[in-house]
């Protein structure tokens, strides 16, 4: 292993996942800890391309160096029509890439802190004699179900029926298996699906599981998951703590926003890496132009192109099509009054922070899982009718909760959420406690 040490100080290996929205929240975690412990350095080990998009000058990373790992790209290679190749491509480089980037950087560490994904990193913190803390991005039920995924799958088999309900883990009697992530019960040859099994065995094996919630949202989950993880620590929702820098409103929404009445404006946002298939993209946009309803729409490509022809000219009244919004102000603001989206966790936790139900349209991952929550435990939202858009779906959903008792309870159940989401927060609240444990163990290493 590496011998040398910078400047006698401290140092913490960080391994990052470079898709999705994994990297950012685990740059933030670190950044905080960064601020809270002057005598650690923290090495970041992720893709190039995904630290170029992160660290910029002036954002608090003095300590905090990027450092690379190989993509496993081939020479030359261009993103074709599978998105999720670059991701098989990755996976087939690691550990191996992290063993060389660590060995390459000839530091030795005092501790790893990594992406929950990454199994392997049980075996690294070993052979390197240093506690391993993963830092788990989504939410406790998706959580729960690759920790018990052996479990389940000894339960109700592989590629079983869709409907069948979860009784046997708790606090999942109102979950179907379809709900699961995949890979969980299906899907389950793939190379993605193996790295969340093995994840789900190793955990527990962990120094201490950080996640990204908080403890009151699903008190019989996260009391579940503490039988079987040791130090589990909800620190969230961590977006309260590090909120992302660049919020500028660049585009005027809030301004926009301001000349709406309260709870009137439909807010529409697929997130960073999602885009709805044609067919229901325009079936999105003839339900927003037969609504009466106001909405802005955080759209990500060519609107001409993709959304019918002549829909901007024909909603310029009651609409404003953007391709970039600061997201928490806009739910924070008064006159959204809900939020389609594509059910991520940090969606589900910004949405809860704004107070804002919601309008879901699963797509992958446990998004499937969020939306089934959304809609059948927590009570603050729906599932689009059918999983796809439609006209005549997408404008019952928006009725219903923009114009109807049903709309004002889902309202009332995702204010208390959040009221207890910032209490979490709050200086004693359980979140900051569980950070400031996760802080003190880590500056005793």
């Amino acid at each position: 292993m590496p011998v040398h040490r910078e400047n006698a100080q401290k140092h913490i290996a960080v391994f990052a996942f470079p898709f999705a929205t994994h990297a950012v929240p685990l740059l933030a975690l670190v950044q905080k800890l960064s601020e809270s412990a002057p005598d650690f350095n923290f090495s970041f080990f992720n893709t190039a391309q995904s630290n170029q998009s992160m660290f910029t000058k002036g954002n608090g990373f003095e300590r905090i160096e990027p450092r690379s790992v190989e993509n496993g790209l081939p020479e030359g290679f261009r993103i074709g029509r599978n998105p999720h190749e670059p991701v098989e491509y990755f996976l087939k480089a690691t550990p191996g890439n992290y063993r060389s980037a660590v060995a390459e950087s000839g530091l030795t560490f005092d501790g790893l802190i990594t992406d929950a994904f990454y199994w392997f990193a049980k075996e690294m913190a070993e052979e390197m004699r240093v506690p391993w803390v993963p830092y788990f991005t989504a939410g406790p039920r998706a959580l729960l179900a690759h920790v018990d995924t052996d479990n389940i799958r000894a339960r109700i088999g592989i590629n079983g029926p869709e409907d069948e309900t979860l009784e046997f883990l708790p606090g999942f009697s109102a979950i179907r298996s379809g709900d699961l992530p995949e890979g969980t019960v299906s899907g389950v040859d793939s190379p993605f699906a193996t790295l969340l099994q093995k994840m789900g065995q190793m955990l527990p094996h962990a120094s201490a599981v950080a996640m990204n919630s908080f403890e009151e949202i699903d008190p019989i989950v996260v009391q579940a998951l503490k039988s079987r993880l040791p130090n589990l620590l909800n620190i969230g929702p961590f977006i309260l703590k590090c909120p992302p820098p660049s919020s500028s409103d660049i585009h005027g929404c809030l301004e926009w926003l301001d000349q709406h009445p309260t709870s009137s404006v439909t807010y529409i946002s697929f997130g960073s890496v999602i885009t709805p298939p044609p067919h229901e993209l325009k079936a999105l946009a003839e339900a927003l132009e037969e609504c009466e309803f106001p909405f802005l729409w955080s759209f990500r490509g060519n609107v001409e192109e993709m959304l019918p022809e002549g829909f901007l000219e024909r909603t310029k009244e009651k609409g404003l099509i953007v391709p970039w919004v600061p997201q928490l102000k806009v739910l924070a603001h008064p006159s959204v009054g809900v939020f389609v989206t594509h059910c991520g966790w940090n969606s589900v936790n910004e949405s809860i922070i704004g107070g804002v139900p919601m309008i879901c349209r699963a797509f992958f991952g446990e998004q499937k899982l969020n939306q089934r929550t959304v809609e059948a435990v927590w009570e603050f939202g729906v599932a689009i009718e059918g999983g796809k858009f439609t006209k005549n779906g997408a404008m019952e959903a928006l009725k219903l909760i923009l114009s109807s008792e049903k709309g004002k309870l889902m309202r009332e159940k995702i204010g208390v959420l959040k009221k207890l989401a910032f209490e979490a927060m709050d200086t004693d609240g359980s979140s900051t406690a569980n950070f400031n444990f996760l802080m003190e163990f880590i500056t005793k290493l």
